[in-house]
Order: C-alpha cells, then sequence, then structure tokens
C-alpha cells in the first residue's frame, strides 16, 4: 500500500511538472523561410497570388497525394480563398491584404490548430532572381496545442522543412514554365508595309542582342519624346545574315502612321511597300527565335514557294518584356517576303 501511495505521488509530481512545462512554453510561434527563386518578382508573385497554382508546389500533397482540394470561384487576390481536406482535418487559407510584387497576406485555420497569419515578402536581385520569404505567425496558443508541440516537436521543427520542399518546387516549376514555348507557321499573309522610324547598324552576330537592346529603346524614346503616334508593334529589318563571317547588318524600327522628317541624324523615316510573306509566330523566348526562323525558311521551299530577291525580312514584337515579364508569354512574329 505504501509502494502504491508512493507511485501516486511520483506520478503526481510527474503530471505537475509536465503541466508546468507545458505552461511555460512560448505563447507564439513564428516560422520563417526564405528562398533565392530563380524567376522575376512579379512571376513569383502572380504565381502565389493564385491559389489555383498551390496544389502544384504544396510539399503538404506531394506527401499525402489523398488531400481534397476546393478552390472557391475567387481564387486570385484579396478575399481569395479555398479549403483542403486531408487525413488530419479541414483546412482554410484567404488572402486578406496584397502589395504587388511586395507582399501578401493570409488567414490559415486548420482543423482545432488556432488560426495562423500567413505573410509572403518578395525581394527583387539585380539579376533578375527572388528572394521569396514564406512567414507563418501563431499567438495566444491554447495548453492543449502547448502540449502538443512540447512534445512533438516546435512549430519550426514540424513546419519549416515542408515551408523549405515547398519554395523548391515553386522554384523548379516556375523555371520549367518561363522555358515553355510554341512555334507556329502560319502561311502565306500579306504584309501592310507603311512609313517607320530606324536606326541601322552593322555587328557581329554574337553582338546582335546587346546591339538591339541599345538600338531599339533610342528609336522608341525618340518617338514618344516628339509625341510621334506609332503604327504598330517595334520590328527588326534585317537586310543581311552571314553566318560564314559572323556578320548581321539590320534596322531597329518603330511604325508610324505618316511619313516622319526626323531631327536627328542617327534616326531616319523609311517606308516598306506592301508584300506577300510567310508568317510565322513565336510564343516564348526570344531565345528560341532561330527555330522560328528556320521552321520558316524550311516551310518556304518545302511548300513550293520562292523567297522574293532582297524582299524584307522582319521580325516584330508584339508586347513589351518589360510589362510581360515572363518570356513564356512573349510573342514574335516574322514575316519573309516570297514571290
Amino acid at each position: 500500500m505504501k509502494a502504491f501511495k508512493y507511485i501516486l505521488f511520483l506520478l503526481l509530481i510527474a503530471i505537475i511538472g509536465g503541466a508546468i512545462y507545458i505552461a511555460v512554453q512560448p505563447d507564439s510561434f513564428d516560422v520563417t523561410r526564405s528562398r533565392t527563386i530563380k524567376a522575376p518578382t512579379s512571376v513569383a508573385y502572380n504565381n502565389i497570388i493564385d491559389f489555383k497554382n498551390w496544389e502544384a508546389w504544396s510539399p503538404w500533397v506531394e506527401k499525402e497525394p489523398s488531400t481534397v482540394i476546393t478552390l472557391s470561384e475567387q481564387t486570385k487576390g484579396v478575399d481569395g480563398f479555398y479549403t483542403w481536406e486531408d487525413k488530419d482535418g479541414i483546412g482554410t487559407m484567404k488572402t486578406i491584404a496584397t502589395e504587388i510584387n511586395k507582399t501578401i497576406t493570409q488567414d490559415m485555420q486548420f482543423a482545432d490548430f488556432p488560426p495562423s497569419k500567413i505573410n509572403w515578402t518578395f525581394n527583387p536581385n539585380n539579376d533578375g532572381s527572388t528572394e521569396v520569404i514564406w512567414n507563418m505567425k501563431g499567438k495566444d496558443l491554447p495548453f492543449d496545442f502547448k502540449a502538443y508541440t512540447a512534445f512533438a516537436g516546435s512549430m519550426d521543427e514540424q513546419v519549416g522543412p515542408d515551408f523549405e520542399r515547398g519554395l523548391e518546387k515553386l522554384d523548379s516549376i516556375l523555371v520549367a514554365d518561363m522555358k515553355k514555348y510554341s512555334v507556329e507557321v502560319n502561311g502565306i499573309t500579306q504584309h501592310g508595309g507603311g512609313y517607320y522610324l530606324y536606326t541601322t547598324t552593322s555587328c557581329k552576330i554574337s553582338e546582335l542582342e546587346s546591339k538591339m537592346q541599345e538600338m531599339m529603346p533610342k528609336v522608341g524614346m525618340y518617338a514618344m519624346s516628339n509625341n510621334i503616334k506609332m503604327a504598330g508593334a517595334p520590328f527588326t529589318h534585317y537586310h543581311k545574315w552571314d553566318e560564314a563571317n559572323n556578320a548581321v547588318m539590320f534596322s531597329a524600327c518603330v511604325p508610324t502612321t505618316e511619313k516622319i522628317i526626323t531631327t536627328d541624324s542617327e534616326i531616319l523615316t523609311g517606308q516598306l511597300a506592301s508584300f506577300k510573306a510567310v508568317k510565322t509566330t513565336l510564343k516564348g523566348n526570344y531565345k528560341n527565335l532561330k527555330e522560328a526562323w528556320d521552321e520558316a525558311m524550311k516551310y518556304i521551299p518545302e511548300n513550293g514557294l520562292e523567297f522574293a530577291e532582297n524582299g524584307p525580312m522582319l521580325e516584330a514584337y508584339l508586347n513589351d518584356p518589360m510589362s510581360n515579364p515572363n518570356p513564356a508569354d512573349w510573342i514574335t512574329e516574322i514575316y519573309i517576303a516570297v514571290k
């Protein structure tokens, strides 16, 4: 009997000690992980702000594929939300505040756990990548929740690795998405021609990209600063392409609604007559332009067509990479004159 009382006494001490240990545990938690994502800030932000994208990089869905995701009618931006259900219960996530390309704030509730605040922060890097910070906070934690974390491990130990895996998956998905492209030879069309402003140079083919980045903005800025109305997308007019000698001659052009008399000796006015052309469309990174040109060049003889001697060869850029940072969204049209 005395031994039994002694055991009860020790058990009581253990219970009291355990209760005290749990009671003195922190009343809040704060879990943060970050990763440098090899994508522009707006690309990362646009993916995360829309819950329909989350399942693809969710570490919890990866661990438990049977998780049921239910998307609301609105998944993007403030008031967008979704729910999920797995073996541990039902959860909800709702976006409550955003600062475009900078921060996202969300409320999360899962099963009987206390509500949490989710914060995303996006910091652009000079090399075009983005530091993405994923944070979760909770406060006023009840005794039973502190008991759970006291013995199962802290929230940082439990959730931190999942955040790391989620950011890793997000990085790989965004990089893969930005590499997507398509080439379509649209066939015969009639290019309307028209007036345009241009500046011309010759350079090595290997220098083409850097020269283009220097010249095209110069022509565009001239048009804007002189209130000249543009008549369409800027384009490159290729005059000579000599791979054997690594040489190219080209003009960076901006179409105009009328003939312009320029006041800058480096900015000239040209006019294209309407011409019959094979049109090819590239949707994707400019790095795939060689493939698009190769497909267009191959199409012409294969379809019984002939190149027009000294005919125009144009490359028109339908959208601005500054406004469309995801290369997968860039659209380029190629026009090759044929007889």
